[in-house]
């Protein structure tokens, strides 16, 4: 069970990498010439692939890459949902409930042999 909550961790640091590389450039640098905006993007993004990469390499070690795929989406919704709601003053809808119970239902079907 260790390399999977090892690439859960890392995987959620990740997240909020990626979060910030893809959108806070949004609020931040909209004023900005799109340049720079993606120039500061990658750049963020080093730090995101630099804990994503082997995230996966130790979650491949007991998951397998669907499985690493779903727990990444999870993760991603759990991550973005506050951070649109609290740093870019998104409203809070139901649809994110409606995505979250999907992944629910991804989450099922991708460890179901697990479960039994």
């Amino acid at each position: 069970m260790k390399p999977i909550l090892i690439s859960i961790t890392l995987l959620i640091c990740s997240n909020v990498f990626m979060t910030l590389a893809w959108y806070a450039h949004l609020k931040e640098l909209n004023n900005k010439p799109l340049i720079i905006a993606a120039l500061l993007s990658w750049g963020i993004a080093l730090f995101e692939y630099m804990l994503q990469v082997p995230a996966n390499r130790i979650g491949y070690t007991a998951l397998s890459v669907g499985q690493l795929k779903i727990i990444q989406e999870v993760i991603t919704l759990t991550v973005f949902v506050p951070f649109s709601v609290m740093y870019l003053k998104e409203p809070l809808k139901l649809d994110y409930l409606w995505a979250g119970l999907c992944l629910i239902g991804a989450v099922f079907f991708m460890f179901r042999d697990k479960f039994a």
